[in-house]
């Protein structure tokens, strides 16, 4: 179908029985203004996307929702804090499927940065999160969770640095959390799942 997308986009809006529903792609840290430049993708990955993108105001996006894996992850090179080399790290790639999707290459694993999901949130606005494959990491004793970063002895708490190179400088600071042994991939609330999870 080929049509004159803005004008198709705008009609959308002024009908009251329909929706528009956009879908990012990529991460923000991937965004070619807001991400780990050189090591982004060739679009805007974040909410201004949508803008750019596909040509609507600002004013109509209503709710945007960050999709957060339960830990983190990236594929090619560049910069990854709290990236796990280990036995931990594969398991994590290994139980959740982690290749890149377009290229097939494995995705390097590393706990959950909330440094990057805080930044993230600035950029987006996030009205919720999507919190996915808690059930990946059923089965390991002690998980860690990145609160923020220090460079140079300076707290980083939802910043990043403008330039890759500090940024490959910043050491995570984390709280550690007792894991869980109970299957979860049945759960469909909140209140199933183990305390710990």
């Amino acid at each position: 179908m080929l049509v004159d997308s803005v004008d198709y986009m705008h009609n959308v809006l002024k009908d009251p029985t329909k929706r528009i529903i956009a879908e990012g792609a990529n991460a923000t840290m991937l965004d070619m203004d807001f991400g780990t430049y050189p090591y982004v993708t060739s679009s805007s990955t974040t909410i201004g996307g949508v803008c750019t993108g596909l040509g609507l105001p600002p004013q109509a996006v209503e709710t945007t929702i960050g999709i957060v894996k339960a830990y983190t992850t990236r594929v090619g090179a560049g910069p990854f804090p709290t990236f796990l080399p280990c036995e931990i790290g594969d398991k994590i790639q290994s139980v959740g499927h982690e290749w890149g999707a377009t290229t097939g290459r494995r995705r390097k694993c590393g706990w959950l940065d909330l440094n990057v999901v805080n930044y993230a949130n600035k950029i987006n606005g996030f009205s919720s999160i999507n919190l996915t494959k808690l059930d990946v990491l059923t089965g390991i004793d002690t998980l860690r969770v990145a609160t923020h970063y220090e460079l140079d002895g300076k707290k980083l708490d939802g910043s990043m640095p403008a330039d890759v190179n500090e940024l490959a400088r910043c050491t995570p600071v984390y709280v550690d959390l007792p894991g869980w042994t109970e299957d979860i991939t049945t759960c469909k609330s909140f209140e199933n799942l183990p305390t710990n999870a």
